[in-house]
């Protein structure tokens, strides 16, 4: 537990000023793309927990989880779960204790945003402000161009219906526990990540160990 935390910890020091508004980039750790639970046994032990443990996700943990989520896969700069016309729309939001955060996958890495602990914002359920992370998808309509709202409103939901399940199959592969949550006050969240008119929060998830 200690040497997870401390882990995480000497990865949120080694970080770069970047841009004007002093966001600060973390590079992850190099992601483990080899080994894990075959995936017939994935699939079999993939479910919805919602008791979690309050132990901080390890820097490896973190950095596998991000890539099977919605990292790059592929030379092309593809990713591991689908996009529609290839607009890679979703972005990935962390909400923390440490502070707030979006992934970056080019490079692999994660931006911090500010360092408030928004759990409070995550979700309303019990569980959500004393998990160690709070995955938020958030979709820019803004690059999926040439068609209708009701159209983009429509490969919002199935793209992040897609990388929620990568996350369920990355838990379920390495033993954390995850649930995808719908139940999520969507104008707070724009307000507090500090989002722009053309991007929508579409799900939350909560990973961390399993609870007691």
């Amino acid at each position: 537990m200690k040497k997870r935390t401390f882990c995480f910890l000497l990865l949120l020091a080694s970080v770069t000023n970047v841009t004007a508004r002093n966001d600060e980039v973390i590079a992850l750790a190099e992601p483990q793309r080899t080994g894990g639970m075959p995936l017939f046994e994935a699939l079999d032990n993939r479910q919805s927990l919602r008791s979690f443990s309050q132990e901080a996700i390890s820097a490896q943990d973190l950095s596998n989880l991000l890539w099977a989520a919605f990292g790059i896969n592929r030379e092309d700069g593809r990713r591991t779960a689908p996009s529609a016309r290839n607009w890679q729309h979703v972005d990935i939001y962390l909400i923390m204790k440490e502070g707030w955060f979006v992934y970056e996958p080019g490079d692999h890495a994660l931006i911090r945003l500010g360092n408030e602990d928004l759990s409070e914002h995550a979700g309303s359920q019990a569980f959500v402000p004393t998990a160690p992370l709070n995955l938020v998808f958030v979709s820019d309509h803004e690059r999926m161009t040439g068609i209708s709202a009701e159209h983009k409103d429509f490969y919002s939901a199935t793209d992040v219906g897609f990388i929620s399940q990568n996350v369920y199959l990355f838990c379920a592969s390495e033993g954390l526990a995850t649930v995808v949550r719908g139940l999520i006050d969507r104008d707070k969240l724009h307000e507090v990540l500090q989002l722009r008119p053309s991007q929508q929060v579409v799900l939350g998830q909560t990973v961390g160990y399993p609870g007691e």
